[in-house]
């Protein structure tokens, strides 16, 4: 996973995952805090969906939306609540 960007969806794709239970994060290409992220995720981080603010504005309005205006990456989406930054272990969990 590391060797390549994840695979990008939708926000609308996103929301729909998160309502679904699946766990979503929302990234950035260059976001050394997503680069751990998917280190420490590595295979299990093709369990996740991921939404690139970046290339999607609608993305990037919900960052903004769950963090006081803020584009505060990763914020990732576990059991339908937002997690600004969390520990990759716990998103580890939620994968597991």
């Amino acid at each position: 996973m590391l060797g390549h960007q994840p695979v990008s969806v939708s926000a609308a794709e996103g929301a729909r995952a998160a309502a679904d239970g699946r766990v979503v994060v929302y990234w950035r290409r260059g976001c050394p805090f997503t680069q751990l992220l998917r280190l420490v995720l590595g295979r299990r981080g093709r369990d996740a969906v991921w939404v690139d603010i970046w290339a999607d504005p609608d993305g990037a309005a919900y960052v903004r939306s769950v963090n006081g205006g803020n584009e505060t990456v990763p914020t990732v989406v576990i059991d339908g609540q937002p997690h600004t930054n969390p520990s990759p272990r716990s998103v580890v969990a939620a994968l597991s």
